[in-house]
């Protein structure tokens, strides 16, 4: 039975967790998360906003107006994951049998191409300072001593770039020899599309606590030469994701999981979690945009375009929704009639509570209440490839309303088929770059942890010590922790994705 002891509650206590919250974790662990009911997947017309000539203007004027009058925004950048993934296969290969790798393989495809990584000259420094002067990474080819190459890369005694956060990893090279980790590009991307008016740039960085030390120094380092560079001033600021949104470790059958000292085991809430540290920002416009999705200078003029344009978007919708909460203080027939127009056509939002059956103080109530949510605009890229999670219309859990929500494909029940083929013809990934806004129209913060959908996130199976447990995952950050705001989804070109999943991505051309 899992019972909690006296020890078990001064460990909940440590962490800010209360008893109550891991009796509801421990409850879902039996219950598992229900699947979302899908009305039809996001397409132009059916939620997804395509941007013409007009709205183009009209976005880059406004974003343009917003940073000239002192723009309250700011850049949110999800940054304290490891790079482990990104060199799975190299991790594979040190880790295996074979001396030499195969034709074809990532590892294969590194090795001849190991002078176009923006980090070549660090690791021919690196080889020589473990396997002793006049070692190069050409000799270590020559030789066939390809694993003692690739560990220089991945170890803790050569680049750790298996340990390090991707943000600090070296990306780019320019010329000059001049090179760029992560970190650095979000740093000139901010820069280039939300200094406001004063040349002031904030972002923030959430990191892990192991990490952040580097980041600080990293920081220290870098931002002289790039407020020169942009003539800008940046305010920089990080925050680690809080033990309090850790989760319960449950046995296979459910039974609380203890360490080898009897204490009880949490794991990370997954990104989840940050919606936390969302809270925390004290701003009005906040970009979010992950830390490997970022290109060279030369690159970037996509980007730079779209970004604007997804804020001034945002800001064009905002300001109808602060007209029109601003007349249903005193509604008329006139101005329910067009917030319903605008909440079912923009923010492609239906309920039944908008039956134009019911009386219109009902009605009025019910938009007034829509409205006033957190707002977010998000981009997004076409799917090429195959079909998975994106954005979909969807019912809420109580079956009232429908609106745009981002879904993985865990939260679908694949099993029905008209889900399967829906998701056939799903046609865009998910969001690229998202722009919030998360003050209400009187200048206060909304408190974004009550805008979450709880019934929403996942459960993984994993391991530790060698005995399987199962860990529960928060609704994601752009999932179910803002399922309960207004969403419009954008179009975007693929030139604006430039995600960075294995290091050999870094051999594409948005990063060379």
């Amino acid at each position: 039975m899992n019972q909690f002891s006296s020890a078990d509650l001064e460990q909940l206590k440590a962490k800010g967790i209360s008893e109550a919250t891991v009796k509801q974790q421990l409850a879902r662990f039996r219950t598992g998360f229900p699947y979302l009911r899908i009305e039809s997947p996001s397409a132009p017309g059916a939620g997804m906003l395509a941007i013409d000539k007009e709205l183009a203007e009209a976005g880059a004027s406004r974003w343009e107006m917003f940073l000239q009058d002192g723009g309250d925004v700011l850049k949110f950048v999800p940054a304290s994951g490891a790079a482990s993934r990104m060199f799975k296969a190299l991790f594979a290969f040190v880790n295996g049998d074979e001396a030499v790798p195969a034709p074809g393989t990532p590892v294969a495809q590194l090795v001849e191409k190991i002078r176009d990584f923006a980090f070549y000259n660090e690791l021919s420094q690196t080889v020589a300072r473990i396997y002793g002067a006049g070692t190069t990474v050409e000799s270590l080819i020559e030789a066939g001593r390809f694993k003692d190459l690739v560990a220089a890369i991945i170890k803790p005694e050569g680049l750790n770039y298996g340990q390090l956060p991707k943000a600090l990893l070296t990306f780019h090279k320019y010329e000059g020899g001049d090179v760029r980790t992560a970190l650095e590009e979000q740093l000139a991307e901010g820069a280039q599309t939300a200094a406001s008016n004063g040349g002031k740039v904030r972002l923030h960085f959430t990191v892990s606590s192991n990490h952040r030390k580097l980041f600080e120094a990293k920081l220290s380092e870098v931002i002289p030469a790039l407020e020169q560079r942009f003539s800008v001033k940046y305010d920089v600021s990080l925050s680690e994701q809080k033990p309090s949104t850790d989760t319960i470790a449950v046995t296979p059958d459910n039974e609380l999981f203890r360490d080898d000292e009897g204490k009880l085991v949490f794991r990370p809430g997954g990104h989840g979690a940050l919606i936390e540290n969302l809270n925390d920002i004290d701003a009005s416009v906040v970009f979010i945009k992950n830390i490997d999705n970022i290109v060279t200078d030369a690159n970037r003029a996509s980007t730079i375009e779209y970004k604007k344009l997804l804020g001034g978007i945002l800001l064009l919708v905002h300001d109808n929704v602060e007209h029109l909460l601003k007349e249903l203080k005193k509604p008329t027939a006139e101005i329910v009639e067009e917030a319903t127009a605008f909440v079912e056509g923009t923010l492609c939002y239906l309920s039944r509570d908008l039956d134009e059956r019911l009386p219109l103080e009902k009605r009025a109530e019910a938009l007034r209440a829509i409205l006033d949510r957190p707002l977010r605009v998000c981009g997004m890229v076409k799917n090429e490839g195959e079909p998975g999670g994106g954005p979909y219309n969807a019912f809420s859990s109580d079956g009232n309303s429908i609106a745009p929500q981002i879904l993985e494909s865990t939260q679908i029940d694949l099993s029905k088929p008209e889900n399967a083929e829906m998701m056939k013809k799903a046609g865009y990934f998910n969001p690229v770059d998202l722009v919030c806004y998360l003050k209400r129209v009187d200048g206060s913060r909304y408190h974004l942890p009550d805008y979450v959908d709880e019934k929403t996130g996942f459960i993984s199976s994993k391991s530790s010590g060698g005995r399987d447990l199962r860990a529960l995952e928060l609704p994601g950050l752009w999932n179910g922790a803002m399922s309960n705001w207004n969403t419009v989804f954008v179009e975007v070109p693929a030139s604006t994705f430039n995600p960075v999943k294995t290091v050999n991505d870094l051999l594409r051309p948005a990063h060379q």
